[in-house]
């Protein structure tokens, strides 16, 4: 892990360098976050959807990767997650055939997720995603 900003108010940021180690480092930080933040029911399914997300930076980036959590500030709200990285062509969701060792990333978070979609940044793209409370 490169930097943590701010891991105990309503939002978390984590920068991770572009390595294999940074997906396992993302879902850990991802998890102890939310259970700090009492939203256990959460922890699973944000940290499995962080990891596509941080493998899919890995294969077309180069860069640091960025992770970061907003937490709701009442009770009907979601968890908004982001990933960025400093490539600024958006990613693509495809249909991956059976036989496929990957592809399905984008199609996992688009199902999981209440919403999701992408920004352009500054220096590359931003990924997002929304998970409603339980």
């Amino acid at each position: 892990m490169i930097g943590v900003i701010d891991t105990e108010g309503d939002c978390a940021e984590w920068t991770f360098p572009a390595d294999p180690g940074a997906v396992r480092a993302a879902r850990a930080a991802v998890r102890e976050r939310l259970r700090g933040w009492g939203l256990d029911g959460l922890a699973d399914i944000a940290a499995l959807l962080v990891s596509e997300l941080v493998t899919n930076s890995l294969r077309h980036a180069t860069g640091p990767i960025g992770v970061r959590l907003v937490r709701p500030h009442d009770t009907d709200g979601v968890l908004l997650v982001e990933v960025s990285d400093p490539l600024p062509d958006p990613p693509r969701e495809r249909v991956a055939r059976p036989e496929d060792e990957s592809g399905r990333g984008l199609q996992l978070v688009a199902h999981a997720a209440r919403r999701w979609g992408t920004r352009p940044g500054a220096a590359g793209k931003t990924v997002w995603f929304e998970l409603a409370l339980p």
